[in-house]
Formats: C-alpha cells, sequence, structure tokens
C-alpha cells in the first residue's frame, strides 16, 4: 500500500525557472518571494528538477505568474508567452 510512485510532471522545472527569469528574479529574491526559509538552494532543487514544491509554494508561483496551477502541473499546457 503507498508503494507507487506518484508521476512527476516532466515540464514542472522549466516552468518554474521561465516564471523566475520572467520576473526578473535571482534565486535568492524568488525565495524570499516564495517565503522559503532555505534561500535559494529550495528554488534551485525545484529549477533543476530535483526537488518540486509542495502544494502551498506551487500555489504561490502561480499566483505570481498569474496562471492556474493547472498551467504548471499538466504537461500538455504551456505557460504564456510575453508578448
Amino acid at each position: 500500500m503507498g508503494q507507487t510512485r506518484r508521476r512527476k510532471p516532466k515540464r514542472l522545472a522549466r516552468k518554474l525557472f521561465a516564471i523566475r527569469k520572467a520576473l526578473g528574479l535571482s534565486q535568492t529574491e524568488m525565495a524570499k518571494v516564495l517565503d522559503l526559509k532555505a534561500s535559494y538552494t529550495s528554488v534551485s532543487g525545484f529549477e533543476r528538477g530535483k526537488r518540486e514544491p509542495d502544494l502551498i509554494v506551487l500555489l504561490r508561483y502561480a499566483r505570481l505568474a498569474k496562471v492556474p496551477m493547472e498551467v504548471l502541473v499538466d504537461d500538455k499546457l504551456s505557460l504564456a508567452k510575453k508578448p
């Protein structure tokens, strides 16, 4: 029971990186905006696909990007291009 791994979005790391870059923030600044205790190391892990943000942090990313959380976790959906 509970031994199977959950599926992970393949494009999540790239989307999180794109959000930070679009906002013009460093990883340290992004960590502060997201109210993360571990500073830039957490943001770096998210962007390299080594770690996944918890749901609250994912919600914060979505709100910063002004997109539904679904856009972040659904590999079939893309972030809107900047005009």
